[in-house]
């Protein structure tokens, strides 16, 4: 089995598939695709199958994905013993809150190659902790103590264009992210602490089911979105102001601390440009 075929296979689960799996090593998702085969092939057994529009690691796919792991850490230290770095690799988590504008600022302040893995704030942590991510963007209250905070997320209500609220007394209908979540966590506190009833109306494990939940009009969604309306969707701000939410930056233990740094600086300097925008 070759090095950079396990690589691959390491990247499809950092990154949550194989087409992010490919933009983070630069190549083409054929060419990941065509390493997975050339795994199969050398352990004469399926490794990834489809599952709904992706994939999902067969329970063999997920023993070589540990071999893999430990294989490529051995494989790196060896160089290292002789003076020979191997491309430094940083890999970042995040949920799928506002990971389009957060991700790209931490790509071009590490000054390394970077690998994303999106994910629920649960499973980074549990990531972080087994050392298969370097760094996470974590919402909510720091619960962890390797952990740094860079600052707090504006959120906003977002409703389809055409939604009209129930008549008084009625419950607001809520779409959101199954629990646990901090954003719905944060909904719901923010309308009982108003007295305004809420319900639960829709519940999806990808940002993209909320989205299309709310564009439907089947109900309303409290967002961190750094000032970006979702294609589709209205802000409302005639629903009970949320407070913003705290973000944190969790830390792989044994991590570099200039590379902590660079990446704490760079998240907190773009939350701050958002909020001076928006206060502008």
């Amino acid at each position: 089995m070759d090095i950079g075929p396990l690589r691959s296979l390491v990247a499809i689960d950092d990154c949550g598939g194989f087409q992010r799996a490919a933009r983070s090593l630069q190549l083409s998702q054929s060419a990941i695709s065509q390493h997975v085969r050339r795994l199969e092939s050398a352990v004469d057994r399926p490794l990834v199958v489809r599952h709904g529009r992706g994939s999902r690691f067969t329970p063999d796919g997920e023993r070589l994905l540990a071999h893999a792991r430990r294989i490529l850490a051995v494989h790196d230290e060896a160089l290292r013993a002789f003076g020979v770095e191997a491309e430094r690799v940083v890999v970042i988590g995040s949920t799928e809150h506002a990971a389009t504008q957060l991700l790209p600022c931490l790509s071009a302040a590490l000054g390394a190659t970077t690998r994303f893995r999106i994910d629920r704030g649960t499973r980074l942590r549990a990531a972080l902790a087994a050392g298969s991510i370097d760094l996470a963007l974590l919402l909510g209250p720091a619960g962890e103590p390797r952990t740094v905070p860079v600052g707090e997320l504006e959120l906003t209500w977002y409703a389809a264009p055409t939604w009209t609220p129930p008549a008084p007394g009625r419950p607001i209908p809520l779409a959101a992210f199954d629990d646990p979540c901090a954003l719905r966590t944060r909904a719901l506190e923010t309308l009982a602490e108003a007295g305004v009833p809420a319900e639960i109306s829709a519940e999806s494990a990808q940002l993209a089911g909320v989205h299309a939940t709310v564009g439907a009009g089947l109900g309303v969604a409290l967002l961190a979105t750094l000032g970006q309306t979702p294609e589709g969707l209205a802000p409302r701000f005639d629903l009970p102001r949320a407070r913003p939410i705290p973000l944190h930056l969790g830390v792989r233990p044994g991590l570099a601390p200039e590379v902590v740094q660079a990446a704490a600086r760079a998240v907190a300097r773009l939350i701050d440009v958002d909020v001076l925008a928006k206060g502008a």
